[in-house]
């Protein structure tokens, strides 16, 4: 078998087999097939596309390419949720213990925020003390104990795709969904768990900028997950707009623990609450609807925001600053972002929005920045509001001064004002499952 046959099949539109596809994910693992001919195959699928068999093969392929996690030790149904990332979402903080509060097991291993997307271990590490890092037995002892765990990703896992997206990322070849959806699904499949909930952004702050797009790639996700046994579920959210108020590791802990508490913005808990349903429902404990009041349940009885302080607890984080969010650090200066005219707020670029973060040190602008937990930005109008000019959009939270000027532009330029009110969005615009696809209005 040549790769350069399997190229030019590509390039002409042809179904690869299997033992092609597998071939060609363990050649490039080992080194066997170079840079240059995975380039030219990357962009052929670019261009021809694959079949959700395809996709699945290959997806299965690149996860078996490394350490496949056996959550067989841990009890129960093991639930996980995978976002494709935004600004202000820290749902996973939220989501996790409402779902152990009604008996669930989330193990869970996220990542970092790179660029205008925050992670949610970035958020972890704002809580002093916590330890994002646990050997795998201890991760699972906590998961039986209290039903969740969320730790960085560790060990081998996927490597393939580690390999293949840094060289999509210097080929042009970072934007095709089916190269999208082999990558995020090669590492949840590795992950372990027995069901899948995907957080699917759509928008302006979002990977996919349209709903068409974002559906299609949620449809082959959840082929994918559906084809290798795990049953999968996705959700299509909205990133036109960041998701709560706050934005930034600290400030965004403090969101996560008052919506909880049953005081979290209304956007945010709406979104946590048909995450955590849907998760709940994944795990065979009632149809959807049963299980939202499940987790407004947990909510209210005060156990989903014990199960957090839990989980601090058992990863070595202080829970004072969870019982008492006015512990954490706070961040030196502030200043406050006012509106240069006067109307609706029609519209945010969520982009904007994040890249302000990055830029009050909330964020990395590379691998190795280092990030200020304490910085970040709350916002005081989104859209739908009428501000007059002069009125406060948002304040800014920094160690320097200096940071606010270019944070302050984002932000204004993020804000379109006009002078009729628009039409809000909803926050979930659709449900695709094996079942296929629900559009909500």
């Amino acid at each position: 078998m040549r790769m350069v046959d399997l190229i030019t099949k590509k390039k002409e539109g042809e179904i690869l087999t299997d033992e092609e596809i597998q071939f060609m994910i363990d050649g490039y693992v080992k080194a066997e097939i170079p840079d240059y001919q995975m380039s030219a195959m990357l962009m052929a699928i670019c261009f021809k596309g694959m079949t959700d068999h395809e996709m699945a093969v290959m997806t299965g392929a690149m996860a078996h390419s490394g350490d496949m996690v056996d959550l067989s030790a841990i009890e129960g149904v093991k639930v996980d949720k995978h976002s494709t990332g935004g600004v202000g979402d820290k749902t996973t903080l939220v989501i996790a213990p409402i779902v152990a509060a009604c008996g669930g097991k989330v193990a869970k291993m996220s990542g970092r925020g790179l660029g205008h997307t925050g992670g949610t271990i970035d958020k972890m590490e704002a809580i002093p003390g916590m330890k994002t890092s646990l050997p795998r037995e201890e991760f699972f002892d906590i998961v039986n104990k209290i039903g969740l765990s969320v730790i960085g990703q560790s060990g081998n896992l996927a490597p393939a795709d580690k390999k293949l997206y840094a060289l999509r990322d210097v080929t042009a070849t970072v934007g095709s969904i089916p190269l999208i959806a082999s990558s995020i699904m090669s590492k949840k499949l590795a992950a372990g768990s027995d069901s899948i909930l995907l957080d699917v952004k759509t928008g302006s702050g979002a990977f996919m900028k349209t709903l068409d797009d974002s559906i299609l790639l949620a449809s082959k996700m959840v082929a994918i997950g559906e084809h290798e046994g795990r049953k999968t579920v996705a959700l299509i959210t909205d990133m036109d707009i960041p998701l709560g108020k706050a934005i930034g590791n600290s400030l965004e802990v403090i969101e996560a623990v008052h919506t909880l508490q049953g005081n979290g913005p209304e956007d945010l808990t709406s979104v946590c609450l048909k995450l955590a349903a849907n998760m709940l429902h994944l795990t065979g404990m009632g149809d959807v609807e049963t299980c939202e009041q499940m987790a407004k349940e947990a909510i209210t009885s005060g156990k989903a925001l014990q199960k957090l302080i839990d989980m601090v607890e058992a990863q070595g984080g202080d829970s004072r600053v969870i019982k008492d969010t006015s512990a954490f650090a706070k961040a030196p200066l502030n200043y406050e972002v006012r509106s240069d005219r006067e109307g609706y707020i029609t519209h945010m670029n969520t982009e904007k929005c994040g890249i302000a973060s990055v830029e009050l040190g909330a964020g990395r602008a590379t691998k190795e920045s280092v990030i200020d937990y304490s910085a970040g930005i709350i916002l005081e109008k989104k859209i739908g509001a009428y501000v007059k000019k002069g009125e406060v959009l948002a304040t800014l939270y920094a160690a320097d001064e200096k940071m606010f000027a270019d944070a302050e532009k984002l932000l204004l330029e993020a804000y379109t004002i006009s002078e009729e009110k628009s039409v809000i969005e909803p926050l979930i615009f659709a449900r695709v499952s094996k079942e296929g696809i629900e559009k909500y209005s």
